[in-house]
């Protein structure tokens, strides 16, 4: 095996194959308690949707991390987006997910229902035609997410300047993976023994971006698809490697990621975005984990087009999602997970996203 991808590929496995590889994960985790991260909220999901925790070795603690675009979402944007499209009566253009995520004003729901136009478009690219159909009306497209899909976004963007949209401006929340991995390993809060890397972001980035800082931990990080098939020869892999101590980066999610990973995607992304620092809500602001406007696109720049005359200000709650996304606690350990806070009543992002990982525990592990 290198320390770059395994080489052996996974085939199709049945039951037998699974029931095998799980009973080999409990024999090697049966000498001491391990602790293992999945980062992305996909995998959260699955995991606790296809009920994988339960057949997992007790000795064996999976922890989710801050995978989740929307979760992972400063309070601090949200009250922006919410102040500025009242002050200059502007439209908003999202996706589904964050319109339910509360801020100390409300949410962008709260904003609908007092009159203000709220658009929920499932393709970026809806945005444009918006725009065209509303020209004495000003837009925001809010664009957020990992490295998945911030290539859609990048493209909607040279679309809006090639087709000379006037009233149609960006607000980038676009956080970087590998930066808020390296800050979690580095903060030491929680000790880990290995970590699930993500499948779609590391089909996008490749292996080459976690294998540049990854080398630096004593520490096995094992990208897995999101089948439960893929998730389970995953979990062996990554045990195999935290016992016999090899260290790295490694590949098993075979059929879609490779060592470059999308250069066509990548080079999109470049032509329009550069990289900056971000506020990531539980972890603070990450040097170098987000992506604003280069200069050719800084005329769509929210941030530097409609000012506020006093910087936010975010009341703090008794809801606990940023320790939830550190991994510092379970859900349940939250005093307002089930009792007020449910998805009906989120009290904060980990319970609105369909990646947050409060949302997977009260669906699938509330007991």
């Amino acid at each position: 095996m290198t320390n770059l991808a395994i080489t052996k590929k996974l085939t199709k496995i049945g039951k037998e194959e699974v029931k095998f590889l799980i009973e080999q994960i409990h024999k090697l985790a049966s000498d001491r308690e391990y602790c293992i991260m999945e980062f992305c909220g996909t995998h959260t999901h699955e995991i606790s949707r296809y009920g994988i925790r339960s057949i997992l070795p007790k000795t064996l603690d999976l922890k989710s991390g801050p995978g989740c675009p929307v979760c992972v979402t400063a309070a601090e944007d949200i009250d922006y987006l919410i102040t500025i499209a009242e002050k200059y009566d502007l439209g908003v253009i999202t996706f589904g997910d964050i319109v339910n995520v509360p801020g100390s004003r409300g949410s962008l729901s709260y904003l609908r229902a007092r009159g203000k136009e709220v658009r929920v478009v499932y393709s970026p690219i809806e945005s444009l035609k918006i725009a065209k159909q509303n020209p004495t009306r000003n837009y925001i497209l809010v664009g957020i997410g990992f490295e998945t899909t911030v290539p859609g976004l990048a493209y909607t963007v040279k679309k809006i300047v090639q087709e000379g949209i006037k009233n149609l401006f960006y607000f980038s929340l676009h956080k970087l993976t590998p930066p808020a991995m390296k800050a979690l390993l580095d903060a030491g809060e929680i000790k880990l023994d290995g970590i699930i890397g993500p499948g779609h972001v590391s089909t996008v980035i490749g292996i080459k971006k976690w294998q540049e800082f990854i080398g630096n931990y004593q520490i096995p990080f094992v990208i897995m698809g999101f089948e439960p098939e893929d998730i389970i020869y995953g979990i062996y892999i990554l045990m195999q490697k935290i016992k016999n101590k090899e260290y790295g980066v490694f590949n098993t999610y075979f059929r879609s990621v490779r060592f470059e990973g999308n250069v066509f995607a990548q080079k999109v992304v470049d032509e329009v975005f550069e990289v900056s620092d971000s506020n990531w809500r539980g972890l603070g602001v990450i040097p170098q984990s987000g992506l604003e406007l280069r200069k050719e696109y800084s005329h769509l720049d929210v941030k530097k087009i409609f000012k506020l005359d006093e910087p936010i200000k975010v009341k703090k709650t008794g809801c606990r999602c940023g320790e939830v996304l550190r991994g510092v606690i379970k859900p349940y350990e939250c005093p307002l997970f089930e009792k007020v806070c449910r998805p009906d009543n989120p009290k904060g992002p980990c319970m609105v996203s369909s990646e947050g990982t409060c949302a997977a525990y009260y669906l699938y592990e509330k007991e």
